[in-house]
């Protein structure tokens, strides 16, 4: 028997044990040649898929020819060449005007930098983040993030942050937005003014819960009306995963910074970056930095990725269409059952209410060769992420595993009776999108 050499922190491979030993497209491939159909898709790092061939390419011409691969922030040809396109494709049409900080190789690193420098900039301490939110397991990300099996160990050094409501936390009658301004506006309120507000606009680990787009432009006018920087966590939403490039497109909202990671690199490749608009851009030289911020193999699979996918409007159609095809299965399923289908895009969660019936559906599907992860308060939403260039086919198929599952884990006697939520107020989304 081999040594377990491994940590105890270990988690996927607990739920997902098989020898994983290749991965192309859709699917992660075991030592034994199983196939899994992956709607898990490196926790939203695998947009592009695995391996995808133009990314794939460009990194293997670029290592055959001895390009750099760690570059502290020395200029190189292949970051020049990311923040080159980047700017062509992603920002320039967009008309967004930000610099672009490469803070590290994770999303924390891109959290921790964005607080550090709103720190700077304002003078101020205190953060304002909300519930179930997830930012990261660093201390200061940690902070910032709402679950407290993330946040226990560390109790004790998690200061400086006001946990405030998100829409829809009280029930959809309560106006979170305003409970936060009214609170800031007080003089006896009890909170310090606000370095920054940090959300993310669809949250991921949460529960899939997106707001309405009145709810986020209060969020920011509230920053605004405070002198506080508005940033948005794009880490797991961003690189199309709701449809656009950005999630917070859809909300006609301008942060002060935007955080991204995971799919930056579009090869799973470790990469972040945080966008700043030049008004925050106050770092003096070397202020804040970290030996593996210039991965040079992200910048070119990123740059590859860019070009590949965000030339023209078509992949974003795509997603919008996919998600839509995912949205009519789950929901013409959800809805006798009781259930709640929420998110945007191919950003989807399926509400099965009962945590353990969740865990059941996961452990089952697995069985099934198809991989899902689950997400919530009580981990009582299956979590939907697949690559973003998943097939029709492959899109269906997997849902078809999920509902059949569900199906049979469901007690005969409630097959045909909807599930009584009228007390639940936990928070919802809509089904591709509320209505604003």
């Amino acid at each position: 028997m081999e040594k377990d050499s491994e940590s105890e922190v270990r988690s996927y491979c607990r739920s997902y044990p098989a020898m994983f030993t290749e991965a192309k497209g859709s699917y992660l491939i075991a030592q034994t040649g199983d196939k899994y159909l992956d709607f898990l898709a490196g926790c939203g790092s695998l947009n592009y898929g695995h391996n995808g061939p133009v990314m794939q390419s460009a990194l293997q011409d670029y290592i055959a020819r001895d390009g750099i691969a760690l570059g502290l922030d020395l200029r190189t040809g292949a970051k020049q060449e990311f923040l080159d396109t980047f700017e062509d494709l992603i920002l320039r049409p967009r008309s967004l005007d930000y610099r672009i900080q490469f803070p590290g190789p994770t999303g924390a690193n891109a959290v921790e930098a964005a607080v550090k420098l709103a720190r700077k900039v304002t003078g101020r301490t205190n953060i304002v983040a909300f519930t179930n939110a997830f930012h990261g397991c660093s201390l200061g990300a940690l902070a910032l993030t709402g679950n407290s099996y993330h946040r226990r160990a560390s109790a004790s050094m998690l200061h400086g942050v006001h946990r405030a409501m998100y829409d829809g936390y009280l029930g959809p009658s309560c106006d979170t937005a305003e409970s936060l301004r009214k609170l800031l506006s007080d003089p006896s309120g009890g909170i310090d003014k606000p370095a920054a507000i940090i959300l993310e606009v669809v949250q991921g680990e949460g529960g899939i819960n997106v707001p309405t787009r009145r709810w986020v432009k209060d969020i920011e006018q509230v920053a605004r009306h405070h002198g506080a920087i508005l940033i948005v966590d794009e880490i797991q939403t961003g690189c199309g995963r709701t449809g656009p490039f950005f999630a917070f497109e859809a909300f006609d909202i301008c942060p002060d910074m935007v955080l991204m990671a995971k799919s930056i690199s579009g090869f799973g490749l470790p990469m972040s970056l945080v966008l700043l608009a030049p008004y925050v851009d106050l770092w003096h030289p070397g202020e804040h930095n970290g030996t593996f911020r210039g991965n040079n193999h992200g910048f070119v699979t990123a740059t590859a990725a860019l070009r590949e996918y965000w030339c023209d409007q078509h992949f974003e159609h795509e997603i919008g269409r996919k998600g839509r095809i995912a949205n009519k299965i789950l929901s013409e399923f959800a809805i006798p059952f009781g259930y709640h289908v929420k998110g945007r895009g191919l950003m989807l969660g399926l509400d099965v209410i009962d945590s353990k019936l969740a865990a059941q559906v996961k452990a089952e599907a697995y069985k099934q060769k198809l991989i899902v992860e689950l997400c919530g308060p009580s981990d009582e939403v299956i979590k939907i992420m697949p690559p973003l260039t998943v097939s029709d086919e492959e899109l269906v198929a997997g849902i078809n595993v999920l509902v059949s599952t569900i199906r049979t884990a469901f007690c005969p006697e409630r097959t045909n009776k909807a599930v009584d939520r009228s007390g639940d107020s936990r928070p919802r989304g809509g089904l591709i999108a509320p209505t604003p």
